[in-house]
């Protein structure tokens, strides 16, 4: 098992979180994205991102089909960054996709990859119950597929106003 899943709340620190381990890892760096810019909002924070990034990776942008994406960009000799699932599920879920199934794919994959992938992901269940029936099934989603990455990773850490908590060692 090579994953290592960054999990916290909005604005805890998760993709600088990310990027500072894949920064300690040697080799290529990509970076997967799976934000689409929707409305100027969402283009600005996606701007944002990049910058953070520098050119030090190189930008894969995957709004659906991650596991195709990850099994054509993981390697030994390098780290993958997938930042967020969230957005990833939610993309999912707005084209139809059975969400069962890309979560349990995209855990098999973990399991078995070549080289590390470090995976950002929001933590959704600690607040309200949301008031829709979509708001319900999005978190009930969220937090499958949470609990299966988290599964296949060898490492979780769950961010806390910038500061990282192990909650599953390597």
């Amino acid at each position: 098992m090579h994953g290592i899943l960054i999990v916290g709340g909005a604005r805890s620190g998760k993709s600088r979180r990310a990027l500072q381990l894949a920064r300690e890892i040697d080799g290529e760096r990509v970076f997967i994205a799976t934000a689409e810019p929707t409305d100027a909002e969402m283009a600005e924070r996606i701007a944002r991102h990049q910058a953070e990034r520098e050119a030090d990776f190189r930008t894969v942008e995957v709004p659906l089909d991650l596991v195709d994406a990850l099994q054509a960009e993981v390697s030994p000799t390098g780290v993958a960054v997938v930042d967020c699932l969230t957005l990833w599920l939610s993309n999912c879920m707005r084209e139809r996709r059975d969400v069962r199934a890309v979560t349990c794919a995209l855990a098999a994959f973990l399991a078995t990859a070549s080289g590390p992938v470090v995976l950002v992901s929001n933590e959704v269940g600690m607040g309200l119950v949301p008031e829709t029936r979509l708001g319900r099934d999005f978190r009930d989603a969220q937090g499958e597929l949470n609990r299966e990455v988290a599964a296949a990773c060898r490492r979780v850490e769950f961010m806390v106003a910038g500061l990282p908590m192990t909650v599953k060692p390597a």
